[in-house]
């Protein structure tokens, strides 16, 4: 059956009927900010135009992010959210002490935590809010931006005053949207850097016992207490990474917000459809929004910085992918089947993927995991763990798309580490470093 109100499936009347909102653009956002009651029925309409009130609310920026915060752990209340209990934080805090000493014998960077947090879904939401700002705050300001540039002269000389409730309104559908979806991600991530990104605060080892303990239910055959680990050991070689490379933060979130600060609306047709919109009429201006009236297209430059955003990530997943192997060839029997479950996981581009593709209007591409991971160990084979971790020392230094298309051949003739000075080895990456900005590497 339906759950769509008086979708396939219903019949005769019901409670549906009353809605005197169905059909409209209300219809969705009053869905997401509480429902329509019992069987789809009447809203309660105080709680709505209290919720329609704060969305309209006075608000620095495209968004309003308290808004933001309260629809997103509305969404994550409909499904059970217990407050996290100091058992499992005491088991989170051990299961990450223990994954940083295992660790010590893997990479050359020392521990990047300075506490641990275990998190219900609802602090999740708090607690990322920060970085989601950085994030999403471009792609609406330029789908705002889009709008008013696109709009018929005459017709803002005719909506007038109505401009600022227009740019108002978009905000309000923004939020409106990433509160939907973050309420959805927090039901999914299993810890503060589970999609590549750093999104909790900085030195914070954080993981969701909540969702840790669902994710353990779909390996019967693996002890919970492995899963807390091996997602410990995950969780605190993305904080080492980070710590031990200053540039790398900034660089991947910069990076993102610059994509949607970029973003190239298609507006060749947008005059010609708003010139057809009855303003009016609320309806026509939701058919011509759900027409395409926003559909992006990526620049030729934004495909380029995308590619190589998407490369960055993959080298992040893939070098944690390394070294917690490392951490438990010896260790952990199960280490292999949880290795191979988590890939399965970020390749089939799941619920995170999903929701942050639809937040941010980027699509991460983890499937290139495998290949980078297959190149962080062959070089640390070849060259030892110093070499491995010395290339991310610039950004120059990383591995291309190129590379992960062999990544068996990356530095396969260059000289090992230690058939080189000390002295030699400076002088040579102080000479790359100096002609860093062409982006090239020596022999390319």
């Amino acid at each position: 059956m339906s759950d769509t109100p008086g979708g396939p499936g219903s019949s005769g009347q019901g409670p549906d009927d009353d809605n005197p909102f169905k059909g409209t653009p209300f219809e969705q956002i009053f869905s997401q900010m509480g429902g329509f009651g019992a069987g789809g029925g009447l809203p309660d309409l105080n709680s709505l135009m209290a919720q329609m009130q704060s969305l309209f609310a006075p608000h620095d920026g495209p968004v309003n992010w308290d808004t933001v915060t309260d629809l997103a752990r509305r969404a994550a209340a409909q499904e059970p959210d217990p407050t996290v209990s100091p058992t499992q934080s005491a088991a989170v805090a051990d299961a990450v002490r223990l994954a940083d000493h295992w660790l010590d014998t893997t990479t050359e960077f020392p521990s990047g935590v300075t506490t641990t947090a275990a998190w219900s879904r609802a602090e999740w939401i708090v607690e990322t809010i920060p970085v989601w700002k950085v994030l999403v705050e471009p792609i609406a300001g330029s789908a705002t931006q889009a709008l008013g540039q696109a709009m018929p002269e005459e017709m803002k000389q005719l909506a007038g005053p109505l401009m600022a409730m227009l740019g108002k309104a978009s905000g309000a559908m923004v939020a409106s949207q990433v509160g939907s979806g973050l309420g959805a991600l927090a039901g999914d991530v299993l810890s503060a850097s589970d999609i590549g990104l750093p999104l909790g605060p900085i030195g914070k080892a954080a993981l969701l016992p909540t969702n840790v303990a669902a994710f353990a239910e779909e390996l019967p055959d693996v002890s919970a207490d492995d899963v807390l680990l091996y997602l410990a050991l995950r969780e605190a070689a993305h904080q080492r990474l980070f710590a031990g490379v200053p540039w790398l933060r900034d660089h991947l979130i910069g990076a993102v917000s610059e994509y949607g600060a970029g973003m190239d609306f298609d507006t060749s047709g947008m005059e010609t459809k708003l010139r057809e919109v009855d303003m009016t009429n609320p309806e026509a201006m939701q058919d011509a929004l759900a027409g395409g009236l926003f559909d992006p297209e990526p620049s030729a430059a934004q495909k380029a910085a995308l590619e190589k955003l998407e490369v960055t990530l993959a080298l992040v997943e893939g070098w944690v992918d390394e070294v917690v192997g490392q951490a438990t060839a010896e260790r952990m029997p199960a280490a292999a089947k949880l290795q191979e479950t988590v890939r399965r996981r970020r390749a089939a581009g799941g619920p995170a993927e999903q929701t942050f593709a639809t937040l941010v209007g980027l699509e991460l591409r983890p499937r290139r995991l495998r290949d980078a991971s297959t190149l962080w160990g062959s070089l640390r084979t070849r060259q030892g763990t110093e070499a491995r971790d010395g290339v991310w020392m610039s950004p120059h230094l990383l591995p291309t798309a190129a590379d992960l298309d062999d990544p068996l051949g990356f530095r396969e003739d260059s000289v090992t580490p230690d058939e080189l000075s000390e002295e030699e080895f400076d002088a040579g990456l102080r000479d790359l470093l100096d002609g860093g900005d062409s982006g090239t590497r020596p022999g390319e």
